[in-house]
């Protein structure tokens, strides 16, 4: 096997391959990438059994072939690389990597013993790539990153006939959008769910977010069901998560009444701000009123801090305690220049019901777009 390829493609290439890849393994063949030289260029792939991740360059071959080699090893030497033309040659066990002056040599690994990369299924149908991957970094971030309830790790898609809707939960809040779905040709498409793991979702939605249109491919082999983005050549596949996600939305309110509207930078540096005196998991006091809101932060018995800044308020005064990360996460993911934030109402007149957080285009003027994020406070400070 023997080819030449550009450094800058080639770097590229070998980086989205092994990027899902997991740190560690308890197989050290699944941390390799498998390179396929043919007439028409090169095929770098990569697979765990749960996630692969497959790119087609071009590159100037001279002997076919195919190897498999140490991932995050040629990742890094590829990144680093002189700024030349990367030549590769392999020779029995032995791979020469080289680059203008620079000279590498790697020991391949078997590829006999590595697994098939997953076959993608027929489209099921487009999504614009940059209202995904905006989609996508506004839900995930109320996935939950523990492994002991795998359901809610996940961000369940929900696709009608030309919408698709994403959802997450950790169950102290969840994340909700919609965004447009092009069926194509399958016009018996019905309902389809799928819960996709919420970091390989986050990086296809930084990896195509400017790649025009992905493809999704939601497909069932025996017992294993996968999904398939594909963009410019490049396709990710993950294995769904198995499980009933739970039935979050039905959290959400059909109306709000009582509510405020704030600008949402000077939201977020007040909270930045206040949080600074908090010890760990401690929650910030938020008391909405006529005059505005105030922020209250009772750290320790050596720090304390409070302010104010300016709020519309629609309705009664309220105070709610709210973890101030948690906060920052959904107000991060509002792209406006204001935020709603909508106060729902318990059976219990002690207990605050979830904060509802919304886009807000002007003061008076609620945003266009379908995110809404439901954050369950903490029980009032006493």
């Amino acid at each position: 096997m023997r080819f030449q390829a550009n450094r800058d493609v080639f770097s590229e290439a070998v980086s989205f391959a092994v990027k899902l890849l997991p740190q560690r393994t308890t197989l050290p063949i699944l941390s390799g990438v498998l390179i396929e030289a043919t007439e028409n260029g090169l095929i770098l792939s990569s697979f765990d059994y749960e996630v692969s991740a497959q790119t087609e360059i071009a590159a100037d071959v001279e002997e076919t072939g195919k190897v498999l080699v140490s991932g995050r090893l040629l990742a890094e030497i590829a990144s680093r690389m002189p700024n030349a033309p990367v030549r590769f040659s392999t020779n029995e066990s032995r791979i020469s990597v080289s680059c203008g002056s620079a000279n590498f040599t790697l020991l391949s690994m078997p590829v006999e013993e590595y697994p098939s990369i997953p076959q993608v299924g027929a489209q099921s149908g487009l999504v614009p790539a940059e209202e995904f991957s905006m989609a996508v970094a506004q839900v995930a971030v109320a996935a939950s990153r523990d492994d002991v309830t795998p359901v809610i790790t996940g961000v369940q898609l929900e696709i009608s006939e030309n919408s698709l809707s994403m959802v997450a939960t950790d169950r102290y809040r969840v994340a909700v959008r919609e965004i447009d779905w092009d069926r194509g040709s399958n016009e018996a498409q019905g309902t389809i769910t799928a819960l996709v793991p919420a970091r390989t979702l986050q990086e296809v939605g930084k990896t195509f977010g400017h790649s025009g249109t992905i493809s999704v491919a939601i497909t069932s082999t025996d017992d294993r069901e996968l999904i398939a983005f594909t963009a410019e050549k490049k396709t990710v596949t993950s294995l769904l998560i198995k499980g009933n996600f739970p039935p979050v939305r039905r959290l959400f309110p059909e109306t709000v009444d009582n509510y405020a509207v704030i600008n949402t930078a000077e939201l977020i540096e007040a909270t930045r701000r206040v949080q600074l005196v908090l010890e760990r998991e401690a929650a910030l006091r938020f008391t909405f009123a006529a005059d505005g809101l105030t922020l209250e932060a009772i750290g320790s018995e050596q720090a304390q801090a409070s302010e104010k800044i300016d709020a519309i308020l629609s309705g009664t005064e309220t105070v709610v305690s709210l973890k101030p990360q948690f906060l920052l996460d959904g107000l991060g993911a509002v792209h406006s220049e204001f935020v709603r934030i909508s106060f729902t109402r318990t059976e219990n007149p002690n207990k605050p019901g979830p904060v509802l957080i919304t886009s807000q285009n002007s003061r008076d003027q609620p945003g266009a777009d379908s995110y809404k994020y439901l954050l369950q406070p903490n029980l009032l400070l006493r």
